[in-house]
């Protein structure tokens, strides 16, 4: 395994020194989130989010950080947007901040001054020919509906909708692209089962597939909304986002590796895509964890049943794929666990782990492993056809005050490599990239000790100053050159 991909990377290499190009239809950006990046927490009438509410209760966050002022974006768009014009992209992904909308998440009071931002920011970035790409949810859940039980909560999919409702109508002619819920796998994983983000609920066997649930009901709550009110007039495509790594059978000689790798996809990416793409929960999911929920006294498995209404109702709410990859995995597999406290973990029942030969982040867990995303995009094409893929995030951290990023552009030049290669030479429909992140920003739970910022923010100054470090320069040189360049 390691031998190929070594191999593998070292054709990628050439390919690229070959000065490859990236087709003229293909568009480079770069990615943010409303409350990594935005600040202005309590200003202008924004209603509290539940990270609002977490980040202000000690000992969640690394440092104590919060997100109150962050890279003040609130204040600085213009800025912001102005480096995006110099980058030379025609990409700008960020997401809105529901409460800075609907102050409690409900339509019962609409936010003038919220919508007055973002109207702001959308005609900033189109007067610099930059086309926006705008996700509806990255976190940021209004309190009062977490008080009724947010993603746990089966109405959250009405009210997701209204709140979609109200955005489709005042910003969807500005806009092209939506992403409805960004990443839903780590707000139910890391906020509703492991309880290490907001709203720190640690709910392992039961509380990530309820979670689940709601989220994709919630998808396709919005999705059905712009089909039927709004695309005949607005023409726009919406999607849910999906984040995976690439996951290799240990042993590749190995049909119960392979069959552990392929059990992990579903687990993982496949939880959340299948409904969307294909219909349903992937078969083995519902088989594993009904047959798990039985062996452990349950009466009903604890992963929801689809009625066949919601199925035909989910079943094909996408325009195109947006993927967020940024490193892969090995899987192996292994006998079944013994039944103890239920978890998605022992549902899954394989065994992952990273090629101690992969470069790993300076400050953070990510192990880098390039021909994974183009693997990975081969894969989702076959499996899922559907039709045209964007790459809403892929980036790397570093240490805080770093600007010589070497390993960054090492990173950037591996997965640039492999994602041109599945353009070009695997016929790979990938339309967009949009780089994680424009801006050093606040990383959720590890507060500001990781920076996956091409451009640094001094947090230490009230003015939030920011500075180019050597990957922007790198990746500007790309863009103009769209071609992977030394």
């Amino acid at each position: 395994m390691l031998g190929k991909s070594i191999l593998f990377l070292t054709l990628t290499i050439l390919g690229a020194l070959a000065d490859k190009k990236f087709p003229d239809t293909f568009r480079f950006g770069t990615a943010g989130a409303s409350y990594q990046i935005e600040g202005g927490w309590n200003e202008d009438g924004r209603g509290v989010s539940i990270w609002d509410t977490f980040v202000h209760t000690p000992g969640h966050v690394k440092n104590n950080a919060t997100g109150d002022v962050a890279s003040d974006s609130y204040h600085k768009y213009k800025e912001d947007v102005a480096i995006l014009a110099d980058l030379g992209v025609k990409l700008y992904r960020f997401s809105i901040a529901w409460p800075r909308i609907l102050p409690d998440g409900t339509p019962y009071k609409v936010n003038q001054a919220g919508i007055d931002y973002y109207l702001n920011l959308i005609k900033e970035l189109q007067a610099n020919g930059i086309e926006p790409v705008i996700t509806l949810y990255h976190w940021d859940l209004p309190q009062h509906l977490e008080d009724l039980g947010g993603w746990l909560n089966p109405q959250i999919a009405d009210y997701f909708g209204d709140y979609a409702r109200v955005v489709y109508k005042a910003l969807g002619p500005y806009v092209k692209y939506w992403v409805t819920i960004n990443e839903p796998g780590t707000t139910c994983t890391c906020g509703y089962g492991q309880g290490i983000h907001a709203p720190g609920k640690s709910l392992v066997g039961d509380g990530i597939y309820t979670c689940a649930y709601n989220s994709i009901r919630a998808h396709a709550k919005a999705y059905r909304i712009y089909e039927e009110e709004f695309k005949k007039t607005q023409g726009g495509k919406v999607t849910l986002n999906i984040a995976s790594s690439w996951y290799y059978p240990k042993d590749n000689s190995s049909s119960l590796d392979q069959l552990a790798a392929d059990r992990t996809f579903e687990f993982n990416p496949g939880l959340y895509a299948n409904p969307v793409f294909k219909g349903n929960w992937p078969q083995i999911v519902i088989d594993r964890v009904a047959n798990r929920s039985k062996l452990e006294g349950y009466s009903f498995s604890r992963l929801p049943v689809f009625t066949q209404e919601e199925i035909d109702y989910i079943n094909g709410t996408f325009d195109f794929f947006a993927l967020n990859i940024y490193t892969s995995s090995i899987v192996e597999y292994t006998d079944e666990w013994p039944i103890s406290q239920p978890t998605v973990w022992l549902d899954q029942g394989t065994i992952t782990s990273v090629d101690p030969s992969w470069p790993v982040s300076e400050s953070s867990w990510l192990t880098s492993d390039p021909p994974g995303v183009r693997y990975l995009l081969n894969y989702i094409q076959e499996k899922y056809n559907p039709g045209e893929i964007i790459i809403t995030e892929n980036g790397w951290s570093t240490v805080p005050g770093e600007l010589t990023d070497t390993s960054r552009v090492a990173y950037l030049k591996g997965y640039l490599s492999n994602i041109l290669d599945a353009i070009v030479d695997d016929g790979v429909n990938v339309t967009g990239y949009t780089l994680w992140s424009l801006l050093d920003n606040f990383e959720w739970a590890e507060g500001y000790t990781q920076r996956f910022g091409i451009i640094s923010v001094d947090f230490d100054d009230a003015n939030r100053t920011r500075t180019y470090k050597d990957s922007a320069k790198w990746y500007k040189r790309v863009v103009e050159a769209r071609a992977i360049v030394d």
